[in-house]
């Protein structure tokens, strides 16, 4: 009897210990209820956009700053975030939107008894590219479901690295765990311009010095531009613009100019213009990436072909 009872208590304690731990756990709603107070600066409109009583939200805050041992807010207004609050904000948007895309991702499969593709490339190439990946795989496969995404390079390849997305067309290679990539084309650089502006109309050819005469806005694509006589000039640029459609919305000004890969004018809103510059020689580099691992390989593998044969008809193929 008393063994009996002594490993009553054992697991008791084992129970207890095991519940203490599980209520200790930071939560995916504890962050999400720290980040809506850090976003809206106030309990009382975090509370309305959560749909919860501001006494529900202050106890969730409590227990995360009580989990962490260190407070997150300066003071009790909310409206200032500590160090600490800082990193974990960062941290917690991060986690929120994986733990969101996720579950997404589950129940778009309980409901594609057919399979699901994701798709995620540079708004430039996703033009181009996917409609005969959507046009091909909704006739073959009725039922299959489809993701289409376009975003800049960095999000694509967090897409792949977060299982977001089975396929990813980027500029620039990158090596990711579990990622296979391969070239797909190359696409040159060159000035792009509103067709009023004066080197629009300038006749022979351009040069990068003839370039930076002109109001320049610095784009993340002018990263990869290697020409040292560019990336000289391109350090003293004070303005970057990195959304491409805000930056193709003040290049129609007619005041700016900046050099991107022609095949994102063939998309552009009207009035703009592309010239290659001569002493330029550097191309983009588009690397089409897809997980090693994916719940529907063979689809996968299928729509790989077609992106493949559209990438043919761009600008600059591959031999």
């Amino acid at each position: 009897m008393v063994d009996m009872v002594k490993r009553i208590s054992q697991t008791q304690i084992i129970e207890l210990n095991f519940r203490i731990s599980e209520s200790m756990a930071i939560k995916i709603e504890m962050l999400r209820t720290f980040c809506a107070v850090a976003q809206a600066g106030n309990l009382a409109d975090a509370a309305d956009r959560l749909g919860r009583t501001q006494s529900a939200v202050s106890m969730t805050l409590k227990q995360l700053e009580t989990h962490l041992g260190s407070p997150l807010f300066e003071g009790e207004r909310k409206n200032r975030l500590t160090p600490l609050g800082e990193q974990v904000l960062r941290l917690g948007q991060s986690q929120i939107s994986q733990f969101d895309s996720t579950v997404s991702t589950i129940e778009l499969s309980a409901r594609a008894p057919q399979g699901v593709l994701r798709l995620s490339a540079v708004p430039s190439v996703a033009a181009l590219a996917f409609p005969q990946v959507l046009r091909t795989m909704t006739a073959r496969h009725p039922g299959l479901r489809i993701e289409v995404r376009d975003a800049d390079t960095a999000q694509v390849l967090e897409a792949l690295v977060q299982g977001w997305a089975d396929i990813g067309i980027a500029s620039a290679r990158h090596v990711l765990r579990g990622v296979q990539s391969r070239l797909l084309f190359r696409d040159p650089f060159g000035l792009v311009l509103s067709e009023t502006h004066p080197l629009a109309q300038s006749p022979g050819p351009l040069r990068i010095d003839d370039v930076f005469t002109a109001p320049f806005l610095r784009n993340a694509l002018c990263d990869q531009i290697e020409t040292p006589d560019f990336q000289a000039h391109l350090a003293k640029v004070d303005v970057t613009v990195h959304n491409t459609q805000s930056l193709l919305a003040m290049l129609r000004e007619g005041e700016w100019v900046t050099v991107l890969p022609q095949l994102v004018i063939k998309h552009a809103p009207e009035g703009l213009v592309f010239r290659r510059i001569a002493d330029l020689p550097d191309m983009r580099q588009v690397f089409l990436y897809t997980r090693e691992q994916s719940s529907s390989a063979e689809v996968v593998e299928e729509a790989t072909g077609i992106i493949e044969e559209a990438a043919g008809a761009l600008a600059h193929p591959l031999a």
